[in-house]
């Protein structure tokens, strides 16, 4: 799989719009843990890891920022604005978070519990690692 925008169902109303997602539906894992990123100061980047077997689901709640993914190979930047959009990272991608808008809020959901072990926090570790895979 590669990393994609998924775009979320927006169930219109006027006193406010909602939006979820859910497995399998919108998510091609079960969630087994969720956190959120948010008060970043201005000019800090968050991430710069990949992971192992780990794979993310990424929102921008509230404000913006960018997602830089990089499979050992090249990069690409998806940009977070929108609450109904989400973007999907399989394992085995390099990714960071920076560009945050003043109060921001990335809600980030992954397939995995907390494993230090799981990380790879070495970017030319991750290039040798990714040219094998």
């Amino acid at each position: 799989m590669i990393p994609k925008i998924i775009e979320l169902p927006k169930i219109y109303d006027k006193r406010g719009n909602l939006s979820f997602f859910q497995h399998p539906s919108n998510l091609p894992f079960e969630i087994k843990r969720t956190y959120w990123i948010y008060d970043v100061p201005g000019g800090e980047t968050r991430g710069s890891h990949a992971f192992k077997e780990q794979q993310e689901f990424i929102i921008a709640l509230s404000g913006s920022f960018d997602v830089i993914i990089h499979d050992g190979k090249e990069e690409k930047t998806f940009s977070l604005n929108r609450s109904y959009y989400g973007l999907y990272i399989p394992k085995m991608y390099w990714r960071k978070l920076e560009n945050f808008s003043t109060n921001s809020l990335a809600l980030i959901v992954s397939d995995h519990n907390y494993n230090e072990g799981d990380y790879i926090r070495d970017f030319e570790e991750f290039k040798k690692l990714a040219h094998e895979k």
